[in-house]
């Protein structure tokens, strides 16, 4: 990464979203690396709602429950913006956020 300034690219989604027959988090991840935006990272939460208010939670001995997951994507700007366009047309439920972050150091 070159920049800077990058933007820090968040989508929060259910575990058992998909897209094309695969886990949407894996084909937005798969989607940004291939477009060779700098850094993905998905987060697998224990417990968390959105809009529906249903709380999703982490049960023992089940190996899935629609657990919250974030995709934190972080490029420059422009990247991201490219990338946009793109999930637009995949994310149909979830929430995105865009923030401003300052890249201390990226090797």
């Amino acid at each position: 990464m070159k920049c800077k300034e990058a933007i820090l690219l968040r989508v929060f989604l259910g575990e058992d979203y998909k897209y094309e027959g695969k886990p949407l988090y894996l084909y937005i991840t798969e989607l940004c690396h291939k477009k060779g935006l700098s850094g993905v990272t998905v987060l697998r939460g224990i417990l968390g709602y959105g809009k529906s208010s249903f709380i999703r939670k982490a049960k023992p001995f089940r190996l899935s429950s629609d657990l919250p997951i974030v995709v934190e994507i972080i490029d420059c700007e422009e990247n991201i913006n490219a990338l946009l366009s793109d999930l637009k047309k995949i994310v149909k439920a979830g929430l995105i956020t865009m923030e401003k972050v300052k890249v201390l150091f990226y090797e």
